[in-house]
């Protein structure tokens, strides 16, 4: 299951609406192993497409070294697809190579609709997952909480 703070959350459906038709790209880090996604970072699709999307790949060593001097990893890889279902295609199956990481995909075919998947993809078998996503108030509220108790 991935859960995901609903800042996360809207800040790729954010993403991905404001770079329509086109497909919006990028990750979210977090420490390592603890798969928890804290860090937002919106990337530059390099083919500029509305049907594809790959990571430039200066930014993609940059985004990576980043990650790895604040003991970060890949928690979330995301994208959109803008006139299709929010699925991986062939070409997302072929290309995924972060196996612990949980690839969300957002479909923009819809104004009116939020259609937000997530899936774990290993050795080209893509399972779907359940998606927590948990309310800014709750968890500032269960944190104020536990200081009380």
């Amino acid at each position: 299951m991935l859960t995901i703070d609903r800042t996360l959350y809207d800040a790729i459906v954010a993403h991905a609406r404001r770079d329509h038709p086109d497909e919006a790209c990028g990750v979210i880090a977090g420490p390592i192993g603890s798969d928890r996604p804290v860090r937002f970072i919106p990337m530059q699709n390099a083919e500029r497409s509305p049907t594809f999307y790959r990571f430039d790949s200066l930014e993609q060593l940059r985004v990576w070294r980043e990650m790895e001097e604040r003991g970060e990893e890949p928690v979330v890889i995301y994208h959109s697809h803008t006139a299709t279902e929010a699925y991986p295609s062939r070409t997302d199956i072929a290309l995924a190579s972060e196996p612990g990481a949980h690839y969300v995909l957002v479909s923009t075919r819809s104004p009116d609709t939020v259609e937000f998947r997530s899936f774990r993809i290993v050795d080209g078998q893509v399972t779907e997952e359940p998606v927590h996503i948990e309310d800014n108030a709750e968890q500032v509220r269960s944190e104020s909480e536990r200081s009380h108790a």
